[in-house]
C-alpha cells in the first residue's frame, strides 16, 4: 500500500452490506452525529469528549469535510439502509504504510448497541481494507476496560494479542492499551 493508494478517500466509495450503508460523512448529518457525540456513554472509552453543543459538532463536521477533500480521513458514516440514519462511524484511524497495516477504529450510537451493527460495519471496513487496500494487518486498539470493544474485534475475527503497559498519556495519565489484530491470511 502507498499513499496513492490513499486518494481513494477523497471520493470515499460508499460500501454496502445486508442492513446497512457506509459512506461518507456529510454536513446533513449534523442530529445524527451529535446524537450520539454529546452522549457521555458514546465517548466512555475514547480518545474525545462528549460534543458540548450543535456548534461544536458543526465545527466537526467542517473539517470532516476538509480532511476529506486532501484524502486525510479515513472514516465512514455508518447509516441504516432503510432510514438513512446515521448511527457511528467505522473506519480506519491511521495506517502505517511502510508495514502495509492499519488501525481500525468504530463508534456507534448507544442507542443501537446490540443489534449487531458494530460487527456489521466492522467486517465490511475490515474486508474493504484487505481487498480494495490490499493491507496486510488490521488491528485495533482500545482500553482494556472495554470489553465490548474487544468483544466486537473477536466476532470480526481479530485476534487478541496483549495490553501494553503506559501505552498512551490521556488526561494527564498514562494508560494501558489492548490490541487485537487480524491478518489477511
Amino acid at each position: 500500500m502507498t499513499e496513492d493508494d490513499l486518494r481513494i478517500f477523497r471520493a470515499m466509495p460508499p460500501l454496502l452490506t445486508e442492513r446497512l450503508a457506509l459512506r461518507r460523512i456529510l454536513p446533513s448529518d449534523l442530529t445524527d452525529v451529535y446524537e450520539y457525540a454529546s452522549n457521555p456513554e458514546t465517548s466512555r472509552y475514547l480518545l474525545w469528549d462528549p460534543h458540548p453543543d450543535l456548534a461544536y459538532t458543526r465545527a466537526y463536521l467542517r473539517r470532516v469535510e476538509h480532511c476529506y477533500r486532501n484524502g486525510s480521513f479515513y472514516d465512514f458514516a455508518v447509516t441504516i439502509r432503510e432510514s438513512g440514519k446515521m448511527i457511528g462511524t467505522c473506519g480506519f484511524s491511521s495506517f502505517d504504510l511502510p508495514n502495509n497495516a492499519g488501525e481500525i477504529g468504530y463508534v456507534l450510537n448507544p442507542a443501537f448497541h446490540r443489534l449487531g451493527y458494530g460487527s456489521e460495519a466492522t467486517a465490511r471496513v475490515i474486508a474493504f481494507g484487505f481487498e480494495t487496500l490490499r493491507l496486510h494487518r488490521i488491528y485495533a486498539r482500545y482500553f482494556p476496560e472495554n470489553a465490548a470493544s474487544r468483544a466486537l474485534a473477536e466476532k470480526c475475527g481479530m485476534t487478541y494479542e496483549g495490553c501494553a503497559k503506559g501505552a498512551i498519556l490521556y488526561q494527564g495519565r498514562y494508560r494501558d492499551l489492548a490490541f487485537s489484530a487480524i491478518t489477511r491470511d
